[in-house]
């Protein structure tokens, strides 16, 4: 099986259209104001309409209230909400009924016991994203360029379907896939220059390695 692969935090046509031609099954858009890759809505609305039928879209916020997940649907009109802060299991199901869009629940790692929240948020959202648990003095609670111990997946390798995130780049990709039997994978840091800024040429490079690697046997 072909791993699904999200490039998030796309800020320009230039890199969403590196991603959309090199294959990414979703790509992401970051609202979230304390991000280096945070964008506004007008955009949003132009970013989205590009990648509009070419793959999934992604709109990540944290902790957003209703107003703003309202801004956000009604600019970008994303296919996925990604939560990415401290949003319960009932608030996580209240947004997908409110905005009618399939949402994305993030959970922190560090330790395999970090993975007790997810039998909880896996019924109620329609995607788990296993992100690395950030620095407790972190300002982002991802996009963090941090990798976790994948190892501590070991307990719920084929009982739980999961995105894996967390310090992965085009070098380490495959082995995470290899190691972990992940069916999908996120990235954002591992596919800058700098923070806030895409390279299109790692994100073909991040593509290509995650579609050609194969779970080992």
């Amino acid at each position: 099986m072909t791993p699904i692969v999200k490039i998030c935090g796309l800020s320009t046509p230039a890199t969403l259209e590196a991603a959309l031609a090199a294959g990414a099954d979703m790509v992401g858009f970051v609202f979230f104001a304390k991000s280096p890759r945070h964008i506004g809505f007008g955009a949003a609305r132009a970013l989205g309409a590009q990648a509009r039928g070419r793959a999934k879209v992604v709109a990540l916020s944290v902790d957003a209230d209703d107003d703003l997940l309202s801004l956000i649907v009604e600019a970008l009109s994303p296919d996925i909400l990604q939560l990415h802060g401290r949003e319960s299991p009932a608030r996580v199901k209240e947004i997908g009924a409110r905005f009618g869009r399939a949402t994305m629940k993030a959970i922190g790692v560090a330790a395999p016991e970090d993975l007790a929240p997810a039998a909880a948020y896996d019924s109620v959202a329609d995607f788990l994203l296993i992100d690395a648990k950030p620095p407790r003095d972190a300002a982002l609670p991802g996009g963090n360029g941090l990798a976790f111990d994948w190892q501590a997946l070991a307990g719920v390798r084929g009982k739980l379907d999961y995105m894996l995130a967390g310090g992965l780049t085009p070098a380490n990709v495959g082995e995470a896939i290899r190691l972990t039997g992940a069916t999908a994978v996120d990235v954002s840091s591992g596919v800058e220059s700098r923070p806030g800024e895409k390279d299109s040429e790692l994100i073909r490079r991040f593509l290509r390695a995650a579609k050609t690697a194969r779970e080992a046997r």
